[in-house]
C-alpha cells in the first residue's frame, strides 16, 4: 500500500464543496459528469498512483535515465506506468465520445493529474506531454497526419514531445533558426537543434514525435514567420519505421526530475529530416500558443502535486520522530516529544499545507474557467476566458515558486535526516525547483500579467477579478469568524488594485521598462490576494459545515485544520503584500538606472 501523499478528501471538499464541479453536468458536452461520476474518476487515478506510479517514484531518480550508444534509457517500470495511464483512458480523456474519448472536464481531469503528479513528478509528466502533442495534430492537423499518428499516440504507444528551445533562442522564439525547405511531394525538410526537450528520447516507446517550431525558407523574421510541424523520429513507410535522422546528441544531467529525459535533438544533420506541416504556414506559434494556458496550468498543477507529496512526508516523519522537550520542561529524565508537539514544525507544516491547498484551489479555479470559456457561450464564456487568461500567469507561477519554499521548509522538519537520501525529501526539493522554468521563467510571466493580461479590453478582466473578490468578501463578511479575514483581503485588494492604476500611469510617464521592472514583484503579490480570495472561499465553506455540527471526528478533525490553515495563511503569508506593494510604489528606477558594470 502506498504511503499517503496527497489528500483525497481535500480534493473532494474544493471540487464538490468550493467548486461545486458537478454542475458542469448541466452542460450537455459534460452531463455525465455528477458527484457520484467524478467521485469514482479519483479513485481510479488513485489505484494508478498507488500501483505503477508512486512504487516506482524514488527509483526513477536513484537509477536515472543514462544515455549509452545512441540509446536513452529509462527504467523499465516507467513503461508500465505509462500504458496503464493510457489504458485507464487518461490521455485522451477530454476528447468527444465519437473520437474516442470520455468527455471529461478539464476540471475532473486536473484533479486526476494532480494525484498523478503527487504520486511520481517524473513519470507521469510522460504520458501528459504526449497528450499536449497529440491535441496540436487533433486540433490543426490534416487529416492523413490524424491518421497516422492520433491513435498511437492516445494508446501511449508513442511519446509525444514539444520541440521548441534553441541553443541560440532560450524563450526568445522570435530568434529560433531552425529551417523548414519545402520538398517534392508536399512535405518539407527540416535542419537545425533542438535543446532541453522533454520526453525527447527514450528506448522504452516505438516512436517519439516531434511537435517542432521551424521556419519555412522565405519566412518573415520574428515570431509572425515561425510554422509548426511534425517531426517523427521514425517515419513510417509500408508499416515499417524507418529512421528520420532526428539524432540524440545526449540528454542533460539533471538537478531533478531525473528520470524524465531532457535531450538535446539534431535534426537533419545525419541525413534528410522530414517533417510534416501543420495547420497554415507561419502560424505555428498561434497553434502552440492556444494550447499554452493548458499547458502552463499543468506546470502549476506538477509543482502542487510534488509540493503535496512532500508535505505528507515530512508530515509523517513529524508524527514519528521524537526529540526534545516543550521550553518549559526542565526534567532531562522526561519522556521526549515527538516533534509535531513544537509550535515552530507545527509552523512550518502549517505553510506547506497552506501552500499545497491554496495552490490546488488555484489550478482548480482556472480549470473551472477553462471549461467554462470553452464550453458555455455568451457573457459567461467571455467572462471565463478573461479571467482565465488573467490568472494563468499565477497558476503557473505561485504553485511552483512557493512550492520551493514549501518543500525546503519540509526538508528543515526532517533536519539533518531531510538532507539525505534515506528520506525522499531533498529528492522533492530537486525535483520541484524546475517548475519555475519550465514553459517560461517567473519573470516572464511577471512581464505577461503586468504588460499584457491587465491591458486585455481596456482592463475588463481585472474589473471581473476585483468583482469575485469583493462579492467573496461580502458573502463572508456577516460571519464574525470571518471579519476580521475580510478586512485584511479588502485592503490587501484595495492596495494592489491602487498600485496597479500607479504603475499604468508609471508605463504612459518613463515607458515600459520601468513599468515592467519590477513585474516579478507584481505578480508575488497579485498572487497573494488571489490566494487569499481562495482561501476566503475554503474558509467560508468550512465555518458553514463546522456551525452545522454533527460531524464525525475525522470530519471534525479535517474542517478544523481547514479552517486553521486558512487562518495561518492570512496571520503569516498574507501579510507580505505589503512590502511588495510598498516597492512597487517606489518608482526610482533602482535596476534600470544603473550600470551593468556597477554589479562586480
Amino acid at each position: 500500500m502506498a504511503s499517503q501523499y496527497f489528500s483525497l478528501q481535500n480534493l473532494r471538499f474544493l471540487l464538490h464543496e468550493v467548486f461545486r464541479v458537478s454542475e458542469l453536468s448541466k452542460i450537455t458536452r459534460f452531463e455525465d459528469y455528477e458527484a457520484d461520476a467524478i467521485d469514482l474518476v479519483l479513485d481510479a487515478a488513485k489505484q494508478i498512483g498507488d500501483q505503477y506510479l508512486y512504487p516506482i517514484h524514488r527509483e526513477m531518480d536513484k537509477n536515472k535515465a543514462y544515455f549509452e550508444d545512441g540509446q536513452v534509457h529509462t527504467l523499465p517500470g516507467l513503461n508500465k506506468a505509462i500504458q496503464a495511464i493510457a489504458e485507464g483512458g487518461w490521455i485522451n480523456a477530454h476528447l468527444d465520445g465519437a473520437d474516442g474519448g470520455q468527455q471529461m472536464p478539464l476540471t475532473v481531469m486536473n484533479a486526476g493529474l494532480f494525484i498523478f503528479y503527487a504520486a511520481n513528478s517524473n513519470a507521469a509528466p510522460y504520458a501528459f506531454l504526449t497528450q499536449g502533442a497529440a491535441n496540436l495534430i487533433h486540433q490543426f492537423g490534416s487529416a492523413p497526419l490524424k491518421d497516422v499518428y492520433l491513435d498511437k499516440m492516445y494508446s501511449g504507444t508513442w511519446q509525444g514531445t514539444m520541440a521548441l528551445t534553441e541553443p541560440q533562442a532560450g524563450s526568445s522564439l522570435s530568434d529560433l533558426t531552425s529551417t523548414a525547405q519545402p520538398g517534392p511531394d508536399g512535405d518539407y525538410l527540416i535542419q537545425g537543434q533542438k535543446i532541453y526537450i522533454s520526453g525527447g528520447d527514450y528506448s522504452g516507446v516505438e516512436n517519439i514525435v516531434h511537435l517542432t517550431l521551424a521556419r519555412i525558407e522565405g519566412a518573415p523574421a520574428g515570431t509572425h514567420g515561425i510554422s509548426l510541424f511534425v517531426v517523427p523520429k521514425f517515419l513510417v513507410k509500408e508499416g515499417r519505421l524507418v529512421s528520420n535522422n532526428v539524432t540524440t546528441a545526449g540528454i542533460y544531467g539533471k538537478m531533478g526530475q531525473r528520470g524524465y529525459t531532457a535531450a538535446h535533438l539534431m535534426l537533419g544533420e545525419q541525413g534528410p529530416c522530414k517533417g510534416y506541416l501543420v495547420g497554415a504556414p507561419n502560424k505555428g506559434l498561434s497553434y502552440m500558443f492556444n494550447l499554452m494556458n493548458e499547458a502552463r496550468i499543468g506546470t502549476g498543477n506538477l509543482a502542487t502535486g510534488t509540493a503535496s507529496a512532500a508535505f505528507y512526508a515530512s508530515l509523517q516523519y513529524a508524527n514519528e520522530r521524537p526529540q526534545g522537550r516543550h521550553p518549559g520542561q526542565k526534567d532531562p529524565t522526561s519522556p521526549q516529544e515527538i516533534i509535531i508537539e513544537h509550535a515552530d514544525v507545527r509552523r512550518m507544516l502549517l505553510f506547506q499545507k497552506s501552500v499545497v491547498e491554496g495552490s490546488l484551489a488555484l489550478v482548480i479555479q482556472a480549470s473551472l474557467w477553462a471549461d467554462l470559456a470553452e464550453n458555455s457561450s455568451g457573457e459567461e464564456a467571455e467572462n471565463a476566458h478573461l479571467l482565465l487568461e488573467l490568472i494563468t500567469p499565477i497558476v503557473k507561477s505561485y504553485p511552483s515558486e512557493q512550492g520551493n519554499y514549501a518543500v525546503s521548509a519540509g526538508m528543515q522538519v526532517l533536519g539533518g535526516a531531510g538532507y539525505t537520501d534515506d528520506f525522499p525529501l531533498e529528492q522533492y526539493y530537486r525535483d520541484i525547483r524546475v517548475n519555475s522554468i519550465y514553459e517560461g521563467t517567473t519573470t516572464i510571466h511577471g512581464m505577461d500579467l503586468l504588460g499584457r493580461k491587465l491591458m486585455v479590453e481596456k482592463g475588463k478582466a481585472l474589473k471581473l477579478f476585483m468583482g469575485l473578490v469583493q462579492q467573496e468578501i461580502q458573502a463572508a463578511e456577516t460571519n464574525d469568524a470571518l471579519s476580521a479575514i475580510c478586512q485584511q483581503l479588502a485592503s490587501g485588494a484595495k492596495g494592489l488594485h491602487q498600485t496597479t492604476m500607479s504603475l499604468m500611469k508609471l508605463a504612459s510617464e518613463k515607458g515600459p521598462q520601468y513599468f515592467l521592472a519590477d513585474a516579478t514583484l507584481y505578480l508575488e503579490a497579485f498572487s497573494i490576494v488571489t490566494i487569499g480570495w481562495l482561501w476566503l472561499k475554503q474558509l467560508r465553506v468550512a465555518e458553514t459545515v463546522l456551525a452545522q455540527g454533527q460531524l464525525s471526528e475525522a470530519d471534525l478533525d479535517f474542517y478544523r485544520g481547514k479552517k486553521l490553515c486558512g487562518e495561518y495563511f492570512f496571520a503569516y503569508d498574507f501579510l507580505k503584500i505589503q512590502p511588495l506593494l510598498q516597492r512597487l510604489s517606489n518608482q526610482d528606477g533602482l535596476t534600470v538606472d544603473m550600470e551593468s558594470s556597477w554589479i562586480n
